[in-house]
């Protein structure tokens, strides 16, 4: 799955709205192909710095951001400094923000996330670590916002500031209706702030309403600032900052007005921007079939017209004029476009035997397939993909799952409680009534011993067994792989190692597969779908040269937060209403993901009724566009190793 994208080497700062391809944009920007990549080019600028600072003998002064977005900036700093001697010994560091109240010492803290990251490894002075103070006395937080805001201002400002930013808009905690001068303060935190950190604290209900952060005039006063975004559920803020009018209902529109600003992306958090969403409004195109493709189903999209509908004025008036000139005429390339939407629908997953497959998605042959599906938790497999799923089955294809990760996090400890209960009264034991002690007097801050994790993944199993046997797969056919980077008892995950790999590519090479169906929802609010997509890109680099693997295709579907655009989609499985209900049921199996499961997003619903909802706009769309009418659809695209 291959992203055109100029690889770009350096996030120098340029102005923007200077250039043709950025005439839309207000804030500098660079698009990274992936995260990792931009995330080594910021660390290597700050080290730039340090050693800049270093030379002149002089302090350097860095504003940190905490959250997901900068861990793998960190991960290269302290790289730097064990291989290639980067010292931080003239670094002095001003953390953005912390919630209120929070003990240092709680692992959710931004405290213990900075010295886990970062000042554990490093050999920065402790008395030039700042970072506010969640437990400060409230009759004295406001003159310690105020001491805090000095000090930084006693160095001379930040020379480096790096941030992330939330959904809201929010740069540090600064929440909508922040002031443009706003300084350091105690700030109230917005309700989609806290539902997206409810992950982290295992539920909504355990996030802090209150947080200290740095104020927008502290931020803006950084004589470098660089923000980090990756992944689609920030793209449409990151559209918003980039591209709208200052406003403080969106405080990242502020760094309009900085000097020397740069926001650092992944594609998918670009996806919005008019350069990669509607290219051919910006600038000349080179007219690529997925880019002809795109083009069309926007316009279709954005007119409210079938793609058979569409005129040569629809296209000219558009901005696709150029389109035009390449093609002919719009009932030339409405046709092209059009059978080629018609040709990802097929009710045969596996390849529909002894028929032309010309013009399909999948194979004819082999009739029968050797088949992995693999799903990161215990759910996602029917949640994303039941319809398929059962119909790859009914089709008497050899189809296997494969459990990536326990799910134990997942579970919760009232579920949890009641199991223990329930098998204490069948043959009570040592080791149950540790369990129920345990869940008895769990402190919130605490990780789950042993016993309880083993107890929730075997919930998870249970309910798993149920969802296949319900689609009439042998129990044999079911693989339980407890990926060892996932087996950490929190929310944070270890790094994929080689014993993750291994268990990988032992499972591919004993089924020796003909297809590879796989989570590819890179916006998974606590990522474990991306690391477990990353494990099997890793297995199959390992095995790609095998000769089975040349006969291997990887499709792939999205979990319950995203689904692919239809013009992305390179498979259709379209579903009846008798199937619709059928995959409903399986979901249903996994009862403890039902009625307030802990990691919905930001999304209230249920995962069957996301899923529902979603299949049915799948069809919705193909049927807007001209083609066929059904219940649902479930997407899939093919990825190519």
């Amino acid at each position: 799955m291959k992203v055109d994208i100029t690889d770009y080497k350096s996030i120098a700062y340029r102005e923007a709205g200077k250039f043709e391809e950025t005439r839309f944009e207000k804030i500098h920007n660079v698009i990274f192909e992936s995260s990792l990549e931009a995330s080594t080019i910021v660390a290597q600028e700050i080290a730039s710095l340090i050693r800049d600072k270093q030379s002149q003998g002089l302090p350097c002064i860095l504003g940190l951001a905490t959250g997901s977005s900068p861990i793998k900036v960190y991960e290269e700093l302290v790289r730097m400094h064990k291989e290639e001697g980067l010292s931080f010994s003239n670094v002095v560091t001003f953390n953005l923000d912390e919630y209120f109240p929070m003990d240092k010492h709680n692992i959710q803290s931004y405290h213990y996330f900075m010295h886990e990251h970062l000042f554990n490894h490093i050999d920065i002075l402790s008395e030039n670590i700042n970072i506010p103070d969640g437990k400060v006395p409230a009759d004295e937080l406001y003159q310690f916002c105020i001491d805090y805001e000095m000090k930084i201002k006693s160095y001379g400002g930040l020379d480096f500031q790096l941030l992330g930013i939330g959904r809201t808009g929010h740069i540090g905690f600064n929440e909508p209706g922040s002031h443009l001068n706003s300084g350091t303060r105690s700030i109230t935190l917005d309700h989609i702030t806290r539902v997206d950190a409810a992950s982290s604290f295992l539920g909504i209900d355990n996030v802090p309403r209150k947080a200290i952060t740095m104020g927008i005039g502290t931020i803006k006063s950084a004589k470098r600032i660089v923000l980090l975004a990756w992944g689609n559920n920030k793209a449409q803020i990151i559209q918003q900052a980039i591209e709208g009018e200052i406003t403080a209902n969106i405080p990242a529109t502020y760094l309009q007005e900085h000097h020397n600003t740069t926001f650092v992306l992944d594609h998918e958090a670009a996806l919005e921007l008019t350069r990669v969403k509607t290219p051919w409004l910006v600038t000349s195109c080179l007219w690529t079939n997925i880019l002809k493709l795109k083009a069309v189903v926007w316009l279709s999209e954005l007119l409210n017209k079938p793609i058979l509908k569409l005129t040569d004025k629809d296209y000219n008036d558009n901005g696709m004029s150029g389109l035009l000139t390449e093609e002919g005429t719009a009932y030339n390339l409405n046709i092209k476009m059009f059978n080629q939407l018609q040709h990802t629908i097929t009710g045969w997953p596996g390849g529909k035997p002894n028929a032309d497959d010309t013009y399909r998605p999948e194979r004819a042959t082999p009739e029968k397939k050797r088949i992995i599906i693999f799903s990161p938790h215990p759910d996602d497999d029917v949640i994303s993909m039941g319809g398929t799923f059962d119909r790859l089955v009914e089709q008497g294809h050899d189809v296997h799952v494969a459990y990536q990760t326990s799910g134990n996090i997942a579970v919760s400890d009232e579920e949890s409680l009641k199991f223990a209960e329930i098998a204490n009264l069948f043959e009570p034991n040592a080791e149950i009534d540790k369990i129920i002690s345990y869940l008895k007097t769990k402190r919130e801050s605490d990780i789950d011993c042993l016993e309880v994790r083993n107890l929730k993944g075997k919930i998870r199993r249970s309910e798993s067994l149920g969802a296949t046997r319900y689609l009439n797969l042998k129990d044999e056919n079911v693989h339980f792989l407890d990926l060892p980077f996932y087996e950490t008892g929190t929310i944070k995950k270890g790094h994929l190692t080689s014993a993750d790999i291994s268990i990988m590519c032992n499972l591919i090479e004993s089924i020796k597969p003909h297809q590879i169906y796989a989570a590819g929802d890179l916006a998974d609010p606590h990522g474990t779908h991306r690391v477990c997509l990353n494990a099997l890109f890793m297995a199959l680099d390992e095995l790609k040269t095998e000769p089975y693997m040349n006969d291997c295709w990887v499709w792939l579907y999205r979990g319950a937060w995203h689904e692919w655009e239809s013009y992305e989609i390179d498979m259709a499985i379209p579903m009846s209403p008798d199937q619709v209900l059928k995959k409903r049921h399986a979901i249903f199996y996994h009862q403890s993901q039902k009625d307030g499961v802990m990691f919905q997003g930001d999304d209230s619903r249920e995962f069957w009724v996301r899923a529902e909802d979603r299949n049915r706009l799948t069809a919705k769309k193909y049927n807007d566009l001209g083609l066929a009418e059904y219940a649902a659809i479930e997407a899939f695209k093919r990825y190519h190793f």
